[in-house]
């Protein structure tokens, strides 16, 4: 059987839902998920749904073309098609910290993940042994203020040569350039702690430790020019007391980062994120 998914989003009006199911089975597909959201205040609706066609007389590419003249022009939708056969690339970013990094690649070892990792990026070369044992290669691209346009292009050649669908920045600390921002529009991954903007620079753990707050959390979303503000993808937190050092809090903020970042992954690689306003629609 050959699955795809289908995501569209368009101005809101009668009959979709209809168009779409019925345009699946005339091509003898059955469907086993299907949602749909309406942005009430926008008028835009939203649907995501995953078919099954037999094999043996389904061609992806003919039931796209004419989905696109059927279904897509007559809607004026946007619209995306997937199918699960094509197994997505993702490049990783990092720079000094390792906590994400390992377990984005535990999770991609056993299964967990259904991604190739052609390459591993770093300002720093303090993590290549990191991707040696894991048999990923790893790149070196120095990155500061003098050599941040070489070191721009570098990262985009090599996005280019491996063909990738999407990055993610696993404790990247560096700004990526607007380039690669308009070239994979929502397809970057940032993971960050959910002080901001509260707990700004540095050491955001020692500033919220001194405020004696209760509550600490991570959100990874997708990268906009305007620095951690793009759509959310996944949050969670976890509750902190009076009793909890700064090592404690510092320790179980980085065990949010990691499962935050997992989640948000797996939400985009299962094609059941859509974004529209800097807002994001996460479907189940």
């Amino acid at each position: 059987m050959t699955k795809i998914t289908i995501l569209i989003h368009c101005k809101d009006t009668s009959g979709i839902i209809a168009s779409v199911t019925s345009f699946i089975h005339q091509n003898h597909g059955n469907i086993i998920y299907i949602d749909q959201h309406v942005d009430r205040q926008n008028g835009i609706f939203f649907m995501r749904s995953e078919s099954e066609f037999a094999q043996d007389n389904f061609n992806l590419d003919s039931f796209r073309s004419e989905f696109k003249h059927r279904i897509a022009v007559p809607y004026q939708m946007k619209w995306q098609l997937h199918s699960d056969d094509y197994c997505p690339k993702m490049a990783i970013f990092v720079s000094k910290y390792d906590h994400c990094l390992y377990d984005l690649l535990g999770r991609y070892n056993s299964g967990e993940l259904n991604v190739e990792i052609p390459f591993i990026i770093s300002n720093h070369p303090d993590l290549r042994p990191i991707a040696e044992a894991f048999k990923i290669p790893f790149f070196h691209v120095p990155y500061s203020k003098e050599i941040r346009q070489e070191a721009q292009l570098k990262q985009l050649e090599l996005l280019q040569e491996h063909q990738i669908d999407f990055i993610v920045l696993a404790r990247y600390m560096q700004i990526i350039s607007p380039t690669i921002i308009e070239r994979y529009q929502n397809k970057i991954i940032n993971i960050h702690h959910s002080f901001l903007p509260a707990f700004v620079g540095a050491k955001p753990y020692h500033s919220a430790y001194r405020r004696g707050v209760k509550i600490i959390g991570a959100t990874s979303h997708y990268v906009t020019e305007e620095l951690d503000a793009g759509p959310i993808i996944e949050q969670d937190v976890t509750r902190v007391t009076h009793a909890h050092s700064i090592e404690d809090m510092v320790a179980k903020g980085r065990d949010l980062e990691k499962i935050v970042l997992a989640r948000g992954i797996k939400l985009h690689v299962d094609r059941k994120t859509m974004v529209y306003n800097n807002k994001t629609i996460i479907f189940s």
